[in-house]
């Protein structure tokens, strides 16, 4: 199978889980430069030597190939050894400039159900869901919170591969710490003036890494400003969900990444109270 260079945008990157054989994985998608959406899966993202350890929002160039054991239309095999970075991470400011100006090259689906259409129809695996309202932030605790004896031996691999990154490096990396919690949003779309409400898992790195931050800093507190960001201020910007999904299940989405520019003032008396 051929592989070929490609120009990137970094846009997720997501919590990453343990694998057999690929010791730990995210699964990274982003957009190509005409606005198509690309999946790079999988990524042993954390093992990655520090030197290309890319950033969300940033644009990066590597030799990538068509998976050969995924099937889902979107999804290429990274040669992380390529990456070469192409600037900083596009910034925030003047209300993300640069970066709406990427992001106005993207396909929306006002609907989650016609992306579902899409993915029936076509093979679709990869869109930009704009819901109308988030409903709630619901926060289901996993059923063990540990990882398996099997589980932790699979994150260990790390320290016995070679090639992806340095051996010092593996020997001081920390054991990946999994998520007591599930966290969903449930949101809703409408169209043509029908309602549809939706409940669907955030995988999102981001939101792995903000309960940590939260717990850390605030203990036993942890759950009224990881609401404060999830629930109230990212629903009060112009929210977006990346939706991918499960490559075992292709059938079943996730909340990939959230996008989440500030509204213009153009945007602002258009939209009601969300809560």
């Amino acid at each position: 199978m051929a592989s070929f260079e490609c120009d990137i945008l970094i846009l997720c990157k997501t919590y990453p889980s343990p694998s057999g054989k690929h010791v730990e994985t995210s699964c990274v998608a982003g957009m190509r430069p005409d606005g198509s959406l690309i999946r790079l899966f999988p990524v042993p993202f954390r093992l990655i030597h520090g030197s290309q350890q890319f950033r969300k929002w940033q644009w990066i160039r590597a030799r990538i190939e068509r998976a050969p054991a995924d099937k889902r239309p979107e999804s290429h095999k990274l040669f992380v050894d390529t990456v070469k970075f192409l600037g900083d991470p596009l910034p925030t400011t003047k209300k993300w400039e640069k970066r709406r100006v990427e992001i106005e090259k993207l396909d929306f689906f006002a609907d989650f159900g016609q992306l579902e259409q899409s993915r029936v129809a076509t093979g679709t695996t990869l869109g930009l869901v704009r819901p109308q309202t988030i409903r709630s932030l619901e926060l289901t605790p996993v059923a063990n919170p540990e990882w398996s004896d099997a589980e932790r031996a699979k994150l260990l691999q790390s320290q016995r591969q070679g090639g992806l990154f340095d051996a010092t490096d593996a020997k001081a990396l920390t054991t990946l710490k999994k998520l007591p919690f599930d966290f969903h949003y449930r949101y809703v779309c409408k169209v043509d003036g029908v309602s549809r409400e939706y409940r669907h898992k955030i995988a999102d790195w981001e939101a792995g890494a903000l309960y940590w931050n939260c717990f850390y800093h605030h203990g036993n507190k942890w759950e009224e400003p990881f609401r404060a960001k999830l629930e109230a201020e990212l629903p009060a910007a112009d929210l977006m969900l990346l939706m991918g999904t499960i490559h075992r299940f292709p059938d079943q989405w996730l909340i990939v990444s959230l996008i989440y520019p500030p509204k213009l003032p153009s945007e602002l008396p258009l939209q009601g109270s969300l809560f």
